[in-house]
């Protein structure tokens, strides 16, 4: 078989373009740092990275929809310590509008902190969570949740229950307030009370013209029972906030570990072993080298460069 030597020189010259072209794809990764730099570098690698760079936007998500329901949670556990207090507020003021040396006067301007501080619990009911939603709103209203009525007392008007956001694991971002502010069991089976119906109530009765002692007392004594069940009512759902604090901090803590997880699967798809890529460069820069000097030898030995010489 007779080889000629423009065919022999062309066959070299094609060996040396394609030890010039992966030196270059090295020195490309190198300096990204990249393995896979597109899906045809690595298909099978690709398509991993792919998948884990989804689970790491997931989990982002994820972790937006977390830390909504953290605030909002957050909001609703201190709107239930402030409501805690004002309820403390209005027991001790029952309790003094009880005392039986005080006239009808300083009875009416106990009566009145009564009302304040009423008016004061209905604020907190209808507190927002700054995004325009209420925190015991239910399952969304566009309005307050808790209306006046005209027959002067507090109705709902949320949807009953309360919302969830969208994430691997089901976490609230509002209260029922139905329940929280209306519906506290009371030892008797199936009756509950509403804070606001208890203070209207003992206001009624204080406010009432001529009430003999023992109606003040019967009247203080009803009153400050019912917002004791009340006020351990309201321990009670907070106490159930802070637990769904404490859940949200764990479930903030596998979302972490998931997108952690999704991180290393990635990079274990894509990165290079920058060790072994310099490695392999060395030894593809010192052959390219020695291909070159090779190859400018061997070009001398031509035939016309042999007779002309």
């Amino acid at each position: 078989m007779r080889v000629t030597t423009h065919n022999a020189y062309q066959n070299v010259i094609f060996s040396l373009q394609r030890r010039q072209q992966d030196l270059q794809t090295s020195q490309e990764q190198l300096t990204t740092g990249k393995r896979v730099a597109k899906p045809s570098d690595d298909p099978v690698a690709a398509a991993r990275a792919e998948r884990a760079l989804a689970a790491m936007t997931r989990a982002d998500a994820h972790q937006r929809a977390l830390e909504a329901a953290r605030t909002a949670t957050q909001l609703a556990e201190t709107a239930l310590g402030d409501a805690g207090e004002l309820i403390q507020q209005a027991r001790e003021t029952l309790l003094a509008a009880g005392n039986p040396t005080y006239s009808d006067g300083e009875r009416g301007m106990l009566v009145q902190t009564l009302q304040a501080l009423r008016q004061q619990l209905l604020g907190v009911a209808n507190r927002g969570d700054g995004t325009g939603n209420y925190l015991f709103g239910g399952q969304g209203t566009a309005s307050p949740p808790f209306v006046e009525t005209g027959a002067g007392s507090v109705a709902y008007q949320g949807s009953a229950g309360d919302t969830r956001v969208a994430s691997n694991e089901s976490i609230g971002t509002s209260l029922d307030g139905e329940l929280t502010w209306l519906q506290a069991p009371t030892a008797a089976a199936g009756v509950t009370v509403s804070v606001f119906d208890v203070l209207d109530t003992a206001i009624g009765q204080l406010s009432a013209g001529g009430a003999t002692d023992a109606q003040v007392a019967a009247a203080v004594k009803t009153g400050v029972g019912d917002l004791d069940t009340f006020h351990a009512h309201l321990l009670s759902v907070r106490a159930r906030t802070g637990e769904a604090l404490n859940r949200m901090d764990q479930v903030e803590l596998r979302i972490a570990d998931g997108k952690l997880a999704a991180q290393n699967e990635r990079s274990s798809a894509e990165d290079l072993d920058m060790v072994q890529a310099i490695s392999d460069f060395q030894n593809q820069q010192t052959g390219y080298d020695a291909a070159l000097r090779a190859y400018s030898m061997v070009q001398k030995l031509s035939l016309f460069n042999y007779i002309s010489g």
